[in-house]
């Protein structure tokens, strides 16, 4: 039979998925979950890695309480991947400007109403702590999940090995966004130290 467990309030696809040794991708598979930044505290999911028939049934709105990888509402974290896919449009579109922080300080103050100072390296300590709150899981998981801050203390370049560079992810898999879209961040993390991720709270 299979490995069956409960969502609780404040769980995470990706919390759960390093808890039991698998992927975001092979629970949202599993269980049928569409939109693995939405899940349903009170739902039951199958656990890759074990066999059985259950699936990810979903229960009355009344009894459960939305749990989400990337937060929804007021601080949404869509809304923030939308503001910075629009502010990198508006400044370098898929050319960077050199302006990243900018790019970043941007999106976070049109989508949730606040300015964040700094550079690149800088913006990881000026993000407001009751806002955002670090986060360890791979770059590769991070670029599923729309709205996070990436930052990263230096890059490869003259400018990078000074201010870092910072970025908001876009959720697709692979890109990021601050004073233009980086279609690859992947590959362009192999250039840089220091990274830090951040999410919506």
């Amino acid at each position: 039979m299979s490995k069956l467990i409960t969502i609780q309030r404040g769980d995470t696809l990706w919390a759960l998925a390093r808890k039991y040794g698998t992927t975001v991708s092979a629970f949202a598979q599993l269980n049928g979950i569409k939109n693995p930044n939405l899940i349903y505290a009170g739902r039951s999911l199958r656990v890759p890695g074990h066999s059985g028939v259950s699936s990810f049934e979903p229960s009355r709105p009344s009894q459960s309480s939305p749990v989400s990888t990337s937060v929804k509402g007021v601080n949404g974290s869509s809304r923030l991947a939308q503001a910075a896919r629009a502010a990198a449009m508006g400044m370098g579109g898929y050319n960077s400007q050199g302006l990243c922080a900018t790019g970043v300080s941007r999106a976070i103050q049109n989508a949730m109403g606040f300015k964040v100072w700094g550079n690149g390296n800088q913006i990881d300590n000026n993000l407001p702590r009751d806002k955002f709150r670090q986060i360890d899981i791979p770059l590769s998981e991070a670029l599923k999940i729309p709205g996070l801050v990436l930052t990263w203390e230096k890059t490869s370049t003259r400018l990078g090995s000074i201010y870092g560079h910072t970025a908001i992810t876009l959720g697709d898999g692979h890109s990021s966004a601050s004073d233009f879209i980086e279609n690859n961040t992947l590959a362009g993390n192999a250039s840089r130290t220091g990274l830090k991720i951040f999410m919506p709270i």
